[in-house]
C-alpha cells in the first residue's frame, strides 16, 4: 500500500470538501460539478481509511485490556481477523483508475455489414442501452439520429447522463465503457422468408463526455459546412440548409449533425461529439497509447473485429474479450447487462492487479 499515495489522496480530499463550503464556489455551476464528482469519487477511499483507522484503534485497545487481562485474548483475535479485508480494500482503492470513470458519455451506434438485418440489430442495441439506462436512473438525450427504411437505425449518438452527481466516482462511463467494439448478431431477419439464419454486425462507440474547459478548441481550426438534412432513403426531410458537418483541421475528425431542426443546436451538437472525440485522442497521446480508443473500439464495422456476439436461435450472448457466455439474452436485449459488464469489470481488476493495461484499453 502507497502510503504516499494515500497520503496525498486524503489530503485532496480535504482541500474538496473545504472548496464544496466555500460558497463562491456556486458561481461556476461547471465547477461546482467538477470538484463535486471529485470529492464524490474520493469519500469512498476516505471512508474505507477511516474504517481501517478505527479498527486499528480498536486492536491496540484490546492489546492494552488483554496484557492485563487475558480474557480478553479471544477479542484481539477477533479485531485482528478483520484488518486484512478492510487493508485489502483500501490497497484495491489506492490503484490508479480510469480517469474518466465518473464521466457521462456520448454512445454512437453504427449499422455495418449486413444491410438493412443490421440496420434493425442497432435500433435494437439502442434499445437494450436505452434500457439498461433506466434501470440506473440515468438520463438518455438523441443528439443526432438516421433511421433506415425499415424503421431501423444507420447511425444514432444519445448522450446518456448521471442525475446529479455519481456516487463513488461511478458514473456511466465507468459502465459503459466496455460496449466499445462491433456486435454481431445471429439469426433469422425479418427480411428471411427462407428462415435462414443471418449474421450481420453493428458498431458501437462509447466517449466520455467532454466539458469545454477540457479541450480547447480554435474557432480558426474548424471547417463548418452546412446541407439539408435527409431522411430513410436518401429523400430530404428539411427545405432548409440545417445539417451542420463539422471538420477539426489538425486531426482530420469529422462529425456531423441533423437532428435538429435548427442549424445553430446541430452546430452545438456536432461540438459536443468533437469535443468528447478530441479528449479521447488527448488522453490517448498523452499515455503513449499506439492508436486511438476510437480505432481501439470499431476499428471496421466488420462480422470479424467482434467484442459480442448475439445468437438468436440458442438465446445466448458471448462476450468474445473475456469467454464470457450466458444464455439470457433477451433478457440481457431488455437492459439487463450487469452480467456481462460485472463480468467485464472483474477482468479489467484482474489485469490491472497484475500489471497489465486495464481491460478497455486492449481490444
Amino acid at each position: 500500500m502507497s502510503t504516499d499515495r494515500l497520503t496525498a489522496l486524503l489530503d485532496e480530499y480535504a482541500d474538496l470538501e473545504k472548496r464544496m463550503e466555500d460558497p463562491a464556489i456556486h458561481a461556476d455551476q461547471a465547477l461546482v460539478r467538477r470538484v463535486g464528482r471529485r470529492f464524490a469519487e474520493l469519500a469512498p477511499l476516505y471512508t474505507a481509511h477511516a474504517e481501517l483507522e478505527a479498527a486499528r484503534a480498536d486492536l491496540a485497545a484490546a492489546k492494552e485490556l488483554a496484557a492485563e487481562d487475558p480474557a480478553f485474548a479471544s477479542e484481539v483475535e477477533a479485531v485482528a481477523a478483520v484488518l486484512p479485508a478492510l487493508e485489502e480494500k483500501l490497497g484495491e482503492m489506492l490503484m490508479p483508475r480510469d480517469p474518466n470513470d465518473a464521466k457521462d458519455v456520448i454512445v454512437e451506434i453504427k449499422a455495418g455489414e449486413g444491410g438493412q438485418e443490421s440496420a434493425l440489430f442497432a435500433s435494437d442495441l439502442l434499445r437494450m442501452y436505452t434500457r439498461y439506462a433506466e434501470r440506473h436512473g440515468w438520463v438518455v438525450e438523441v443528439i443526432d439520429l438516421q433511421e433506415s427504411d425499415l424503421g431501423g437505425v444507420k447511425d444514432i449518438s444519445v448522450a446518456v447522463k448521471t442525475k446529479g452527481v455519481p456516487a463513488g466516482g461511478h458514473g456511466v462511463w465507468s459502465r459503459m465503457k466496455w460496449e466499445g467494439g462491433v456486435h454481431r448478431v445471429q439469426r433469422v431477419p425479418v427480411t428471411e422468408s427462407q428462415g435462414r439464419i443471418h449474421t450481420s454486425a453493428a458498431g458501437v462507440l462509447v466517449l466520455p463526455e467532454a466539458e469545454d474547459v477540457e479541450v480547447h478548441i480554435e474557432p480558426g481550426d474548424l471547417r463548418i459546412d452546412v446541407y439539408r438534412s435527409s431522411g430513410p432513403g436518401g429523400q430530404s426531410v428539411n427545405t432548409t440548409d440545417s445539417a451542420v458537418r463539422i471538420t477539426h483541421l489538425p486531426t482530420g475528425t469529422v462529425v456531423s449533425c441533423q437532428n435538429e431542426k435548427s442549424q445553430l443546436q446541430n452546430k452545438e451538437s456536432a461540438m459536443r461529439i468533437l469535443r468528447s472525440r478530441l479528449l479521447v485522442q488527448l488522453q490517448e497521446a498523452a499515455d503513449a497509447v499506439a492508436g486511438d480508443a476510437r480505432k481501439a473500439q470499431v476499428r471496421t464495422v466488420d462480422r470479424s473485429e467482434r467484442v459480442r456476439t448475439y445468437n438468436f436461435p440458442q438465446n445466448r450472448i458471448t462476450d468474445h474479450r473475456i469467454g464470457y457466455t450466458a444464455y439470457n439474452l433477451d433478457l440481457v436485449l431488455g437492459g439487463e447487462l450487469d452480467g456481462v459488464l460485472d463480468a467485464l469489470g472483474a477482468a479489467d481488476r484482474e489485469a490491472r492487479l497484475a500489471g497489465e493495461t486495464e481491460l478497455s484499453r486492449r481490444q
